[in-house]
């Protein structure tokens, strides 16, 4: 009976329209939007990478190695299991033309290549023919951007290695590029046949080859990879197909969108706070209506269930309304996403993304109502006739139990959903946090206006003492300011500070400690007379060397790697290992011991103290490492400190000199050297030996860089979104507030007070509210960012003063643009109208 009677009272306060109600919907539909944008962006490219896979990866299948090409009997394994093979090998290398040299990514391919896609050039032309070359030269098609770096034309020879090539093109599209990684250099493609004399394939150059299969219809994948990892499980074989063929991208766009979905949960906390001030709002204009239905025999019970029904369904409209924006709007700007992303992306309506916006929003919006409502349910009778007064009591303790559980709730969802569990807790912790100080700083501004409004500084400033009197009254619109306006302007805060200090840190601290050129693929007959030619260079102050090898670590203990490990960057691919016969100058052992200089026994391994702890890893551990097609198990006896950050060379494996004898390899050169002198060097090493690859430091830097760049630039429109939900906030609070600030211009035009003064009260009252959420978002959003520079970054915090004036100047324009939208009413009230109305 009382859900019918409530059902019925819910149905006729509806036929009253949404009126007191928008803010509610907008920021709803604001919140839910943000959310289900980035889960369809997120969605579409999933789809793409898994539609395109064979396109992308170049076949059904990709059998990788390290080091080697493969073997005559997994060659015959290959073409037993494919219907069609390709093989494609990728290194880095130095193109010259006369005294110019720039790096380029280097992929030589077969006469099968490509098996799936196609390879667009300009001018368009067959890629056989292309690499058929001209002149007596083997032919190269290079990237746009390479070309005209070396001022190449068409037809123009240039040299790599030892080999000289023609240009015979300019590569536009490749259907694999996807697949590359990281790449430091533009693209140049060519024939692997045409290197046979370049220098460039030398026996331990680092180079890695990929034979994509075409498999038969039907193969079962798993079957197929199982079958290939147990037939070569020791020679360092790295399998992939279709079905993830680019594992990094979808890595990286996963943990992206991720993290933007935890941005935008601030977003809808952001608005939780305006459901929660529309709500209440509202249920003040009810108060009679409520104690009337009470005076009827209405029970508690039958109050909260019919406000509770009219917020459900309204609940249900926000999120609706959400969920079309925030599917529609993906879709309308469909043609600019795919233009500006380098793989396929399939939009289309995915249902997962859309249901975990609606669960968020459904969360949410119940969260922050119940609070209002469960303070009216027991309102008594008799403030009926007391105006309203003392008219709402805290929440019974059932109330704080379903509020209980609707936070942890809406905090496992995210932790659960966002797949980053321990992100997403903090980031709930960061938002509770943020809150709760904004809610102090609230309090303690009210509070402060309070007493300076009774001061001697407002002591004839009549438009001072009504802005403070205003803030500091009982009303809650200060409130609802700072904590709206705040948490949308601490993540941009925190954005902000974040990115100017990482680009600090590279403009400030790298070149002081960074080498000039990493030099790679040194051979063991060329190294002495490097370290000669470097070291007697006066521009250069310091030169490091070391072997380098690259290994796959496929054991630990025994058991697979990945089992043990993860996903931890270790185990995903090929690493970098290095040995000595003694620990090396400044490096700092940890916990262990390291061999003697003349040791043979079984092999031993000094593993990096980080990464060890990451693992799991102790002294006693043991570690395989696949070599060359050679798995090299050692134990490890050593821990020691590794500092990547100083952009130097860092080898998390190293390896007792007995255990690697006779593998081939090269070395390995970092030269520290003034920035004038790096072209100079560059030359007279590149001349000296031409298949030596440089690899300039401030060039990989600024690829890290713009890439750390793209992430910021994505969380600030995501923290964007958040500020226009809070801009909404600021809109209702406005509006709300509107009939009281009728009355108080009613009342200073009575005492005497010009337009222009009490405009300038309003204005007043708006930036003083402003700053201060500007203020404390400084702080918050700087507390944010020095915790991730110092704990995550590890790195040195600076605060950064322009992002934070900018932070309060937006505050205070935020403000004072919301306010003065509901400030022309009480300008033109009249006060006789006003106070007569009012008696």
């Amino acid at each position: 009976m009382s859900l019918s009677l409530a059902a019925r009272l819910a149905k006729r306060e509806l036929r009253g329209g949404l009126r007191g109600f928008r803010v509610f919907l907008a920021c709803l539909t604001l919140g839910v939007a943000a959310i289900a944008a980035v889960g369809m962006v997120r969605a579409a490219i999933e789809g793409g990478l898994s539609s395109q896979g064979a396109a992308l990866l170049g076949g059904d299948a990709q059998m990788e190695f390290t080091y080697r090409r493969a073997t005559v009997d997994e060659r015959a394994f290959m073409d037993t299991m494919s219907t069609d093979t390709s093989e494609v090998v990728d290194f880095r290398s130095m193109a010259v033309v006369g005294d110019d040299r720039a790096l380029t990514q280097v992929k030589s391919v077969d006469a099968a290549y490509p098996l799936v896609g196609e390879v667009v050039l300009d001018p368009q032309i067959p890629l056989a023919d292309a690499l058929n070359g001209q002149k007596g030269l083997p032919g190269a098609v290079m990237d746009r951007v390479l070309v005209d770096r070396l001022g190449l034309q068409i037809g123009d020879p240039f040299t790599m290695g030892t080999q000289n090539f023609a240009l015979s093109a300019v590569l536009v599209t490749e259907p694999d590029s996807a697949t590359g990684g990281f790449g430091l250099g533009p693209r140049t493609m060519i024939r692997t046949d045409d290197l046979a004399n370049s220098g460039l394939l030398s026996p331990g150059s680092l180079y890695e080859s990929e034979y994509r299969l075409m498999l038969p219809p039907g193969t079962d994948f798993d079957v197929a990879k199982a079958t290939a990892e147990d037939a070569f499980r020791d020679t360092g074989l790295r399998w992939s197909d279709s079905r993830r063929a680019t594992p990094g991208v979808a890595r990286f766009v996963e943990r992206i969108s991720s993290f933007l979905v935890l941005v935008g949960l601030a977003g809808l906390a952001v608005g939780g706070v305006g459901v929660s001030a529309a709500v209440r709002a509202y249920l003040d204009g009810k108060i009679t209506t409520i104690a009337t239905l009470k005076t009827l025999g209405a029970s508690g019970a039958t109050i909260f269930q019919t406000y509770l029904m009219q917020i459900g369904i309204l609940t249900a409209l926000g999120v609706t309304m959400g969920l079309i924006l925030g599917a529609g709007v993906p879709l309308a700007l469909s043609p600019l996403i795919k233009a500006s992303l380098p793989f396929p992306v399939a939009f289309g309506l995915y249902p997962a993304p859309l249901a975990e916006a609606a669960f968020y929003g459904v969360t949410t919006a119940l969260l922050f109502t119940l609070w209002p409502l469960a303070r009216v349910q027991n309102v008594r009778v008799a403030v009926l006739y007391r105006g309203g007064a003392g008219k709402v009591a805290w929440p019974s303790w059932p109330m704080w139990l379903a509020m209980g559980v609707l936070i942890a709730l809406l905090i496992g969802g995210a932790a659960y959903l966002s797949g980053l569990a321990f992100l997403a807790l903090w980031a709930a912790a960061g938002v509770v946090a943020s809150l709760a100080i904004l809610w102090l700083a609230a309090f303690a501004l009210r509070a402060a206006a309070r007493k300076l409004a009774r001061s001697g500084l407002a002591r004839g400033r009549v438009g001072l003492r009504a802005a403070l009197a205003a803030i500091g009254g009982p009303r809650d619109e200060a409130a609802s300011v700072i904590l709206s306006l705040g948490l949308g302007l601490t993540v941009l805060a925190a954005v902000g500070q974040i990115d100017s200090n990482l680009r600090a840190a590279i403009d400030r601290d790298l070149p002081a400690i960074a080498p000039s050129y990493f030099f790679v693929d040194i051979q063991n007959d060329q190294i002495d007379g490097f370290l000669t030619r470097t070291r007697e260079n006066p521009s250069v102050s310091k030169v490091e060397s070391s072997p380098m090898l690259r290994g796959v670590v496929t054991q630990i203990n025994g058991v697979d790697a990945r089992t043990v490990a993860g996903e931890h960057w270790v185990v995903r691919g090929d690493r970098g290992v290095t040995y000595s016969a003694m620990v090396p100058p400044g490096t700092t052992l940890t916990a262990g011991t390291f061999w003697d200089a003349d040791y043979t026994g079984p092999p031993q391994l000094s593993f990096a103290q980080e990464e060890a702890d990451e693992i799991g890893l102790k002294l006693g551990d043991t570690m395989t490492v696949n070599i060359l097609g050679r798995d090299i198990t050692a134990e490890i006896t050593s821990l020691r400190e590794v500092d990547f950050s100083t952009g130097g060379m860092g080898f998390v494996m190293m390896l007792n000199p007995a255990s690697v004898a006779g593998a081939p390899h090269t070395h390995i050169a970092t030269v520290y050297a003034t920035p004038d002198a790096e072209a100079a060097i560059l030359r007279d090493v590149a001349t000296a030996y031409p298949n030596i690859t440089a690899v300039r430091v401030r060039d990989a830097i600024n690829r890290v860089s713009d890439a750390l760049s793209a992430i910021a630039t994505a969380t600030a429109w995501a923290a964007g979104a958040t500020l226009l939900t809070g801009f909404v906030v600021l809109i209702g609070a406005a509006a709300a507030g509107e009939r009281a600030r009728v009355y108080e211009a009613a009342i200073l035009k009575t005492l005497g007070a010009s337009r222009a003064q009490i405009m300038g009260s309003f204005a007043l009252r708006a930036a003083l509210t402003g700053a201060a959420a500007g203020v404390v978002a400084i702080a918050a959003g700087g507390g944010a960012a020095w915790a991730v520079m110092r704990f995550v970054m590890e790195t040195e915090f600076v605060f950064e003063p322009l992002s934070a004036l900018a932070i309060v100047g937006g505050g205070v324009l935020a403000t004072l643009l919301a306010g003065l939208a509901f400030v022309w009413r009480p300008l033109k009230a009249r006060p006789a109208q006003v106070l007569r109305a009012s008696d």
